[in-house]
């Protein structure tokens, strides 16, 4: 017997983060993005710190575990996989508890490459995968000013925080729902006798 999806009360928010070192012979990947630059990101997957970050925030909003748990770097199947498909995995669990975005801002930290010019690219790349207008979707790029791992160019980090509300029914979903709330009328009756 399948467990039966409760409703979506209301709204609800989750934060994610995620950090990962750079290293030598690796494709760098942001947002979706792949970004010319002389090192990449180690990871098992493609090491997208911001799809990660923000799959974890949406984890969070809906109370499961954490990435690791859901996409274990223990399993062959994910290695080298795109993290624009696990934001799509995550997405159909966020849809199939009746919930939607409602806004996402995420911040990539990172010394080098400079990031501003590809922003645009990894907002629509993310919109696109999270199935949500792009205007739900914040995304900026901070420098550390050389301090720490991520300031001596060691590693790049980003960190995501995701509203999550009901989601509206399909239109006609909607009319009908109300056209069976409407109580029915009673029968006119034809003359009096």
């Amino acid at each position: 017997m399948s467990e039966k999806v409760p409703p979506a009360p209301g709204l609800r928010i989750g934060c994610g983060a995620d950090v990962h070192p750079l290293a030598a012979g690796r494709r760098l990947v942001l947002g979706g993005i792949a970004i010319a630059h002389e090192r990449g990101l180690s990871g098992h997957s493609d090491a997208d710190v911001l799809a990660h970050a923000i799959c974890d925030a949406l984890l969070g909003a809906l109370g499961d575990p954490d990435m690791g748990a859901r996409f274990p770097d223990t399993d062959e199947a994910h290695r080298g996989r795109s993290s624009l498909e696990f934001l799509r995995e995550v997405m159909r669990d966020v849809r199939a508890r009746g919930y939607a975005i409602v806004n996402l801002d995420a911040v990539v930290l990172a010394e080098a490459p400079r990031l501003q010019p590809h922003l645009e690219a990894m907002r629509a790349a993310l919109a696109e995968a999270l199935g949500c207008p792009a205007a739900s979707v914040g995304v900026k790029a901070k420098r550390c000013e050389g301090i720490g791992a991520i300031g001596r160019k060691e590693g790049i980090a980003a960190q995501a925080v995701v509203l999550i509300g009901p989601a509206a029914p399909a239109r006609g979903a909607a009319v009908g729902a109300r056209a069976a709330r409407r109580k029915p009328r009673p029968a006119r009756r034809k003359g009096r006798a």
